[in-house]
């Protein structure tokens, strides 16, 4: 009876730290019914996303480099990289360290002309970059999406063009009032959007 009592108990407080996925409905500032709650459901369930608190998303924050890093790195299944240490400025037990030398391996997120990762907000054109590169890495066939759909074309570098028609051809990136805005910054609920659609699109 000892035995079984225990063995319950064992089994209870193993349960009680196993954490279960978090929910859209668990975040005060993803509101029902919003244009993205599906996709941060679709993103948290997945493991892609969590989370900047147990009460908040943060819908409205902007992506950064290391976000980047660490969502693809998720998506492709937290495959290990096969050196540490990539970039003088990401300490390897960071939080996105092992993220960063995968997506660096992999083509995906190159480092500066110094040779750092130097984290920070992502624009839109290098976002579509790296999202072009990802799929590249995933051997697929790049997107021809016109540029010249929109009044701000011209303000797309020279570098990040053929990135950008692939995201405006895969649907992830979309104009507002006929402009780009290439420059301009993602949120994290754009993100979420943007996982969704490549999921879909993957899945067939």
């Amino acid at each position: 009876m000892k035995r079984s009592f225990a063995a319950l108990t064992c089994a209870l407080t193993l349960c009680a730290g196993l954490a279960l996925p978090a929910s859209a409905a668990d975040f005060t500032d993803v509101p029902a019914g919003s244009w993205y709650e599906a996709a941060v459901e679709e993103a948290l369930e997945n493991g892609w996303m969590t989370g900047v608190s147990d009460t908040l998303f943060s819908p409205d924050a902007t992506v950064t480099r290391s976000t980047v890093a660490v969502v693809l790195w998720r998506l492709e299944g937290e495959p290990t990289p096969v050196w540490r240490g990539h970039f003088p400025d990401v300490p390897i037990d960071s939080w996105y360290g092992i993220a960063a030398d995968w997506a660096c391996e992999a083509g995906i997120i190159n480092g500066t002309d110094k040779g750092t990762f130097s984290d920070g907000t992502v624009t839109r054109q290098e976002l579509a970059g790296m999202l072009s590169r990802y799929d590249t890495y995933k051997d697929r066939d790049l997107a021809e999406g016109s540029l010249n759909l929109y009044s701000d074309a011209g303000d797309v570098a020279s570098w990040a063009k053929e990135g950008v028609a692939h995201a405006i051809g895969m649907g992830w990136l979309e104009g507002d009032g006929g402009k780009l805005s290439p420059k301009g910054t993602t949120t994290r609920a754009q993100l979420a959007v943007i996982l969704q659609r490549m999921n879909t699109q993957a899945m067939g």
